[in-house]
């Protein structure tokens, strides 16, 4: 059974930075497809940035762009999402989540679509808090 472990969650005042680590206990496979989304109080979650750990493609939503970004270790088993400039409406907890990359990467243009379909996922992390203060 793979266990994600999410670490790296703060409180920081605005305009600061956090890296986030996603650490994955096994995969037996090392074509996956991870992703980080978030949910603040209230809200639905949302789907941030995801990667694709065996060609390293990495996509994101339009509001993260250019801010975020998603990145893996060598060993394929971390998944890091740095958060730069950070604003208090980032206030949220942080998941990541894994699946299989052929339920993602089926058809051509459709990545980020899939990507925000939670329940194509095989394994979430417990979360880790991130609160940006003004």
């Amino acid at each position: 059974q793979v266990q994600l472990v999410e670490s790296g969650g703060d409180s920081v005042p605005a305009g600061r930075w956090l890296r986030l680590s996603c650490a994955a206990s096994e995969f037996t496979s090392d074509s996956n497809f991870i992703s980080y989304f978030r949910q603040a109080p209230g809200e639905e979650r949302e789907w941030l940035a995801a990667i694709y750990t065996s060609g390293g493609s990495t996509y994101y939503t339009d509001s993260v762009k250019g801010r975020f970004a998603i990145s893996q270790d060598n060993a394929k088993t971390t998944v890091y999402l740095q958060m730069n400039w950070l604003k208090p409406e980032d206030t949220a907890m942080y998941y990541c989540a894994a699946g299989p990359a052929t339920r993602f990467l089926g058809v051509l243009g459709r990545t980020e679509y899939y990507a925000r379909m939670q329940g194509l996922y095989k394994y979430w992390g417990q979360g880790t808090q991130v609160t940006v203060s003004s």
